[in-house]
């Protein structure tokens, strides 16, 4: 089902016909038309010379700008009255929500390791309960101490050493010594910790500034990698071809929504059948979805194509142990390269035609990756907000980490990698869940050159519930913690410059995937409420507004059709630190938290150019066979069969999430707090901040399930 709210619903094509009704007896029902750019240039290239020509051109130019001033009024009131049936839907949604009860403590499955990962989880919601419940009682001191005409002012310190007497005198005497407490032992550390993250905040923006400049010299240069042996002309023929022995896997793992478009999507690559093995390396422990693709791989033999099935009996190392099992097949030996597309990948048929020639005459290339595009960008707001993410990440850091410093995190699919740099990196290890990042490093390390492709595209999905996306970024936070502690004394034994040392371990590791959680989460979600209980200690409002304003401008650059989204972007980035630095802690001190690994829930959505396919091509495709009625009718017996199973298992459902919401109404006691003071720049910013985790927290921001 679609998210609570149609955000950024496209708009109708320009020049649509409107019906406008004017209360004015003076006018009557009009048809207008918005005015196209054609009518704007030609009424500037008709424009006479003569004052009176120049006058006509100027009051019919104002007349089309009142026309649409007028159009964009009406569409303003068309908004604002779909304003009462959302808020509805919201508060339907809010009561059920409740009503389930269903919380983020609901273990998924039994066993010892889930146990313990919910013990660590609570400590952590504990530790943001003390505050909630603290943060509570100030306010109603200081509520009261407001309606006793302090106005926070410095009550007078004598009563802290004078004999109390009376109800009012013993309140006096609290206050006072709350004031003083605050003033000589909380104030001096909180703004010392306060400073702290500053200056981590400024150093984190200055470093993603940088980045910025990086991909504007990018493309102001024109810089684009470029193949020493040229670009493939024809498959057919072979005098300027580059066809070397490809193999392509596709791990996967309980993934039947989405196994046929990427099997598919891979059979169809364009590349000479002798020098293409396709490895489909299933983990799936379901049955059913194991014969399902079973299925699939056997039909694409019987069209042609050089597929193989895999599974594995003993399931260790989770992808890292499936690929590792991989490469241990004899006749791996006999290929040169390897493609790993994971489950939800489609690439285009010429993937191999784009990325392999770069390999050509540059023996110290060892990874071309290439740019993930997303079928499903728009399908909710939470999607949206992963894309502004994702498009920095691929047209900033890693295109410029790739131009200028030829290293950058693998990202796990849609790369080709040489093999003998795998092997010389030591292979796929089990030792994180982020095992991409682990042999990427690595091979750095033995010397090893990354090309990031900023303009091949691979179409995926990206997850459309705030539960699988909060999973997905738990397990891409605590990996790199682990690894960092891993691979630091090989970094420091390294023989690499120190600058890529430097680079390395606090840039890439501690800058990106250390700081920034930790100053996102600290900063702004524990320190900023904390100093409006004690105003002794400040945040200035550049720290609150200005600065996160243009960081959050900046991110979102690469995506500039998803601008309207800036104000909710900021703030849900900073709704998710409380994750992201959950998920930093335990990676850095290997938690138990640290080790989990779900696979990302899809949704089997095709891209447009599948859909297109189909509708040019009715008749019988390649790797599908011809419509056989028995099979059809012993499909249908499985699914109604898998129907009484799948009752049995746990239903998809959403839950409300206890540390946001705790977090939710820390923030709203804050900005309650910042009021009774007028801290106008600080009130708002909590304000909008609590309401984000709320409804965060609610899970009204992904996918909304019945």
């Amino acid at each position: 089902m679609a998210s609570l709210f149609d955000w950024g619903v496209k708009e109708s094509h320009r020049g649509t016909p409107v019906v406008v009704k004017m209360d004015n007896p003076n006018w009557s029902m009009v048809e207008l038309e918005g005015p196209s750019e054609e009518d704007l240039i030609i009424t500037t290239t008709k424009t006479n010379p003569s004052s009176r020509d120049k006058g006509k051109g100027r009051n019919k130019n104002a007349k089309q700008l009142t026309w649409v001033l007028l159009l964009k009024a009406h569409r303003a009131a068309g908004c604002l009255t779909s304003l009462p049936p959302a808020l509805f839907a919201l508060v339907s949604a809010v009561k059920r929500r409740v009503a389930s009860g269903r919380t983020d403590a609901d273990a998924d499955g039994g066993g010892g390791r889930e146990k313990e990962n919910l013990a660590v989880k609570s400590r952590f919601y504990s530790f943001i309960k003390v505050f909630l419940c603290l943060s509570v009682f100030l306010l109603c001191f200081e509520v009261a101490a407001y309606f006793k005409g302090w106005h926070f002012s410095a009550p007078n310190l004598e009563l802290l050493w004078a004999p109390a007497f009376g109800v009012k005198d013993v309140f006096d005497w609290f206050y006072a010594l709350w004031v003083l407490i605050r003033v000589e032992y909380l104030a001096p550390p909180l703004q010392f910790l306060t400073n702290a993250c500053i200056v981590l905040f400024l150093i984190q923006s200055l470093d993603r500034l940088v980045l910025c400049l990086g991909c504007f010299w990018i493309r102001f240069k024109k810089i684009k990698p470029v193949p020493k042996g040229g670009y493939l002309l024809d498959l057919e023929s072979g005098e300027k071809g580059f066809f070397p022995m490809v193999l392509v896997q596709i791990p996967m793992c309980n993934e039947k929504e989405v196994y046929q478009q990427s099997i598919a999507a891979v059979c169809n690559l364009d590349w000479p059948k002798s020098n293409l093995l396709i490895q489909v390396l299933d983990d799936s422990d379901d049955p059913i979805t194991q014969s399902l693709i079973k299925e699939e791989v056997h039909k694409w033999q019987q069209e042609g194509a050089n597929i193989l099935y895999r599974h594995r009996v003993i399931r260790d190392g989770y992808k890292a142990g499936n690929l590792k099992s991989a490469m241990n097949c004899n006749y791996v030996k006999d290929y040169e390269f390897v493609t790993i597309f994971d489950a939800d990948f489609q690439p285009t048929p010429d993937f191999l035609k784009k990325t392999v020639p770069h390999f050509k005459d540059n023996e110290e290339l060892g990874l071309v990756q290439a740019r993930w595009s997303f079928v499903n960008r728009d399908e909710n707001l939470l999607t949206r907000l992963q894309n502004i993410n994702l498009s920095f990440h691929f047209e900033v850091e890693q295109q410029v980490n790739s131009v200028f410093i030829n290293f950058f995190g693998f990202n796990g699919t849609a790369g080709v990698w040489r093999i003998k740099a795998l092997e010389e990196a030591g292979g796929w290890l089990e030792r994180t869940t982020v095992e991409d990042m682990d042999i990427a490093v690595r091979a750095h390390l033995h010397g090893w050159k990354f090309i990031f492709l900023n303009d091949v595209e691979c179409q995926c999905e990206l997850p459309e519930s705030y539960e699988a996306y909060r999973k997905q970024q738990h397990r891409w936070h605590s990996g790199p913690m682990q690894l960092f502690r891993l691979c630091l004394p090989d970094v420091i034994t390294a023989k690499i410059s120190i600058w890529k040392k430097f680079n390395m371990i606090f840039l890439f590791f501690l800058l990106r995937k250390l700081v920034l959680p930790f100053y996102s989460f600290t900063l702004f979600c524990i320190i900023l409420p904390m100093t409006m209980f004690v105003p002794e200690a400040e945040i200035p409002a550049w720290v609150v507004c200005y600065i996160p304003a243009v960081m959050s401008f900046l991110n979102i650059l690469p995506a500039p059709k998803a601008f309207p989204f800036i104000v909710p972007y900021l703030l849900f980035e900073n709704t998710m630190s409380v994750t992201k630095f959950n998920a930093m802690i335990s990676g850095l001190f290997q938690l138990g938290s640290a080790y989990e690994w779900v696979v990302t829930k899809k949704s089997g959505r095709s891209s447009e150019g599948d859909l297109a396919s189909l509708i040019e091509k009715p008749k019988h495709q390649r790797g599908s066979s011809e419509p056989d009625l028995e099979e059809m009718k012993e499909e249908i017996r499985r699914q109604e069969e898998n129907e009484n199973v799948a009752q049995k298992k746990k239903k998809k459902h959403n839950r409300i999430y206890m540390k946001e919401l705790a977090l939710a109404f820390l923030l709203l006691t804050a900005s309650a707090r910042s009021l009774l003071s007028a801290q106008g720049i600080h009130f708002y910013f909590l304000l909008f901040q609590g309401v984000s985790f709320l409804l965060v927290g609610l899970d009204l921001i992904g996918e909304q399930v019945d």
